[in-house]
């Protein structure tokens, strides 16, 4: 192992690029970054990591299957001593995790072992819990269910819509490297096993998942709107053959109203299981108009 030691960084998104940034502040060495090729088809809100590596200098790599043999060898001629995944969208192979001897370590947004798996911010809203947080975690074959080095907890507010969450988590991460980084670089950090029997897991959520229940209650319809609302593809419904609704925000009222019913144009109100929801902000598309994944 080197002096000092050598890190590849593993990161998409949001979060991965802030963590790539601590570490590049810090005066980590960081010798190689992996991450993915932009997607045309989606949103991308967030800034790029590869562009932010190169700006450094650093050699930038995007793979499509780390399984193949080539990739492998290509993080193996980095020679790391430690690796980190910051919201890098796939599994690392356990042949690469083992080459790092300082440890390979993951940066999760979920307080593990709960809401292991894709979007778990997203998760987290969609089903009304009151907070989430970040989880820096040893890489082990089975996503998310390494030992856990640190955690920072979130609140989320019960009105509050994703993105500001998202901020939240992204800044726990930082919090979380703040405290721990030294103790990575030594070697030293400490560790514990997750509980197993309390995991939950959850898989990745796509464009069509935000299609609206209208017989669902008012508050379940509610967290949809807010967890994939903007940045995100957002909860929609097609309210006629060739018009589709993109709920931005909205509000769940109490009442009598009929699952799906238009019961006024404006304001918007649409009828729920338990009452109708009130929609504040919106926009109408074609479904043909719309890209198809």
């Amino acid at each position: 192992m080197s002096a000092v030691p050598r890190t590849v960084v593993f990161a998409y998104s949001e979060t991965g690029h802030a963590c790539l940034k601590f570490l590049l502040d810090r005066g980590v060495h960081v010798v190689g970054v992996f991450t993915h090729a932009d997607d045309p088809q989606e949103n991308l809100w967030f800034p790029s990591v590869a562009s932010l590596a190169e700006s450094t200098g650093i050699p930038v790599s995007t793979p499509t299957r780390l399984q193949d043999p080539a990739w492998q060898f290509s993080v193996s001629a980095l020679r790391p001593d430690l690796i980190f995944s910051f919201y890098y969208r796939r599994l690392i192979p356990m042949p690469l995790l083992r080459q790092a001897p300082l440890g390979a370590f993951n940066m999760h947004g979920s307080l593990l072992p709960r809401y292991r798996g894709r979007a778990p911010v997203n998760w987290a809203i969609l089903r009304g819990e009151a907070e989430t947080g970040a989880t820096l975690h040893h890489m082990v074959e089975v996503a998310d269910a390494g030992d856990i080095v640190d955690q920072e907890r979130v609140p989320i507010e019960p009105e509050e819509p994703v993105g500001p969450i998202m901020a939240r988590v992204r800044d726990a991460a930082l919090t979380i490297l703040e405290r721990r980084l030294d103790q990575l670089l030594r070697g030293t950090a400490s560790r514990h096993p997750q509980d197993h029997a309390r995991a939950t897991v959850f898989g990745r959520r796509r464009p069509e998942d935000g299609r609206i229940d209208w017989q669902r209650p008012g508050r379940e319809i509610f967290n949809l709107v807010r967890a994939v609302t903007r940045p995100y593809p957002g909860a929609f419904a097609d309210l006629a053959p060739d018009r589709r609704l993109f709920v931005w925000w909205a509000r769940p009222v109490p009442g009598e109203g009929a699952p799906g019913r238009l019961l006024s144009a404006w304001p918007l109100r649409i009828g729920t299981g338990d009452g109708y929801l009130e929609v504040l902000d919106a926009e109408w598309r074609s479904p043909a108009a719309l890209p198809q994944r």
